[in-house]
C-alpha cells in the first residue's frame, strides 16, 4: 500500500498532467470552432445570442444611466406650499378631494 506522502506526490503529479492535456485539447477547440465560424461566416455576435429574459443590456459605457428630471408637481398645499407629482406615496394633506389641490397648468 502506498504511503500518503507517495499519494500526495501522485496526486499532484496528475493534476499537472490534466492541466496540460485541458490546456492542449482548449486550444484545439478554440482552433476548430475559429474554423467552423470561418467556413459559415459567423460572427461572435451571432454565436452569443440575444438575450432572452430580463431587461436589456445597458449600452452606455460602465453601465451607468441617465439621471431622471424630477416631475412637475401636479398639486400644492397652500398651507404649507408642499408639492405633489402624483407619484408614489399619496400625502396625508390631499385627503378624500385632491382636485382642490391641483395646479392649474401654465
Amino acid at each position: 500500500m502506498a504511503t500518503y506522502q507517495q499519494l500526495i506526490a501522485q496526486k499532484q503529479a496528475l493534476e499537472a498532467q490534466l492541466a496540460e492535456v485541458r490546456a492542449n485539447e482548449v486550444t484545439s477547440v478554440i482552433e476548430k470552432i475559429r474554423s467552423l465560424m470561418a467556413d459559415y461566416g459567423l460572427s461572435i455576435e451571432e454565436i452569443q445570442g440575444k438575450r432572452r429574459r430580463g431587461r436589456p443590456a445597458r449600452s452606455t459605457p460602465g453601465g451607468a444611466t441617465r439621471a431622471k428630471a424630477p416631475l412637475p408637481p401636479k398639486y400644492r398645499d397652500p398651507k404649507t406650499g408642499k408639492t405633489w407629482s402624483g407619484r408614489g406615496k399619496k400625502p396625508a394633506w390631499l385627503g378624500k378631494s385632491p382636485n382642490r389641490f391641483l395646479i392649474a397648468e401654465e
